[in-house]
């Protein structure tokens, strides 16, 4: 019989559950963390903010035990400096952690794959034990969720796993939480959903649980966090609470000049383009005649809670491009399954969009494919010494931006972005929106996808999607969060 644990007592609170003591880690030349020094105590949220390649991920990693060859110590209440820090001891000690890459089997269900991350739960009822944990977890953190614990992984949405694997780590068995690392949770969750989450944060942490939050929405973890942290260059060069910050402060402190805001003064298309459009979508369950429609130089964006349709209409328009003379590209939001090809280098990632234009009588060029990898990453800032390096040593901010240089870098007239800010940091978005607004000018078509809705005010037209439809269609100068959200849960006259 495995003995539950509930949530942690109210009674901890203020405890320290963790210190780290000038922690430092670095990849051959690169160093990721320079000495850092934190403290989490029970009854917080720690928000953790930065640039990407700031050492954010690195350290959290560090805190989870899946890395270990590093500088400094880690020191928990009732641990000696003679033990081995491991994925083991990090889990004896309550600290979980989600992953910005999910780290879920697509191969197994939802249960199998809870049951991975409580090995306690053993014997031949294991199965409904685990049933009932995850459904009543999912259930109490993400209402109305529609998951099925029986689903396989492979075949739930990006965001549906996303939700999976929040609640697995949020759900109590054989060893109790302590501490929880939320490395960029919301980044496939539409807003309803992310309010959902951010309020079972805080309900956790007033039970006298701990919280690490990661995010690069600021607005996010100004809203969730007790404390915020601010790494630069594998330090953190700034810590307070976080009444003590406002957005710009915040932004100030990463060292950025610019912020994720909307531009009061920015000039925008008030009139759909002139010609024929270069794009006509119908989507399969559309029972009336609207289509999407996109012309030469737009960026339209599609809009709506997750999981409506978006994605599937992105795919069938990639589908209907293939063949295209110049073709269709697409930056995908999932960049682990459909992005990034982990066996190659960082330069064969960018070049594989652009291969005939780096091929010589019937043979690669590498020399011009290293050149135009070199542009990019000077262009949109790869943090990479050497381009030659394998794709997952970047960050995954990084490899995301890898795969917008693919995208942009190629011929392709209509790019799709399927919500591809994920794990991006507010500076690079500014320098990515910079890019597509002057690739639009020069007639580049753009339809983007996006969970942001700040984002969608970058576009020049706006479809709202619901149970796979079109249910409202919005011009830039109509756009606005209210109308979006309205249509997003009722029809629009």
């Amino acid at each position: 019989m495995v003995e539950m644990h509930d949530s942690p007592d109210q009674a901890a609170a203020g405890k320290i559950i963790v210190e780290l003591n000038g922690v430092k880690k670095s990849f051959g030349a690169v160093q990721a963390l320079a000495g850092v020094d934190l403290a989490i105590r029970a009854g917080e949220c720690l928000g953790l903010v930065g640039h990407n390649g700031a050492g954010k991920s690195t350290l959290m990693n560090i805190l989870a035990g899946t890395l270990t060859a590093f500088e400094g110590s880690l020191t928990f209440p009732g641990r000696t400096d003679d033990d081995t820090y491991s994925v083991t001891t990090a889990r004896h000690f309550g600290i979980r952690c989600v992953f910005q890459e999910l780290s879920m089997c697509p191969n197994l269900t939802v249960v199998e794959n809870t049951r991975l991350f409580h090995p306690g739960i053993r014997g031949w009822a294991w199965r409904s034990t685990m049933r009932r944990l995850i459904s009543g977890k999912l259930d109490e953190i993400f209402p109305g969720h529609g998951i099925a614990p029986h689903a396989l992984l492979g075949d739930l949405s990006i965001a549906q796993r996303q939700m999976v694997e929040i609640a697995r780590a949020f759900t109590e068995s054989d060893l109790p939480s302590a501490l929880i690392i939320l490395d960029e949770p919301t980044s496939s969750l539409d807003a309803n959903v992310a309010e959902q989450l951010i309020a079972h944060i805080r309900r956790y942490v007033a039970g006298g649980g701990a919280c690490i939050l990661i995010s690069h929405i600021l607005e996010e973890v100004l809203m969730s966090a007790d404390r915020i942290a601010v790494m630069r260059d594998g330090a953190v060069v700034d810590m307070r609470p976080a009444d003590g910050f406002d957005h710009d402060s915040l932004v100030l402190a990463m060292g950025s000049v610019t912020g994720d805001r909307i531009d009061d003064d920015l000039e925008f298309r008030s009139k759909r383009a002139s010609g024929e459009a270069v794009m006509s979508y119908r989507p399969s369950g559309q029972d009336n005649g609207v289509h999407l429609q996109a012309f030469g130089g737009e960026i339209v964006g599609l809009a709506g809670l997750g999981g409506q349709g978006q994605t599937e209409a992105l795919v069938d328009m990639l589908e209907a491009g293939k063949g295209g003379d110049p073709p269709v590209a697409l930056v995908p939001g999932d960049r682990q399954q459909d992005g990034v090809f982990p066996l190659w280098s960082i330069a064969e990632n960018i070049g594989i969009g652009s291969l005939r234009e780096f091929t010589r009588k019937g043979l690669l060029d590498g020399g011009l494919e290293n050149r135009r990898a070199n542009e990019w990453r000077e262009r949109i800032a790869i943090r990479t010494p050497d381009v030659a390096h394998n794709i997952l040593s970047l960050s995954g901010g990084n490899q995301q931006k890898t795969l917008f240089a693919r995208a942009l870098g190629s011929r392709a007239s209509i790019i799709l972005m399927d919500d591809p800010m994920r794990g991006v940091d507010i500076g690079t978005k500014q320098e990515v929106y910079a890019m597509i607004r002057a690739e639009a000018d020069k007639g580049r078509t753009f339809i983007w996808y996006t969970t942001e809705t700040v984002e969608l005010m970058h576009c020049d037209h706006v479809y709202v999607f619901r149970s796979g439809r079109i249910v409202a269609d919005f011009s830039r100068d109509a756009l606005s969060e209210q109308k979006i959200l309205q249509a997003s849960f009722q029809d629009v006259a």
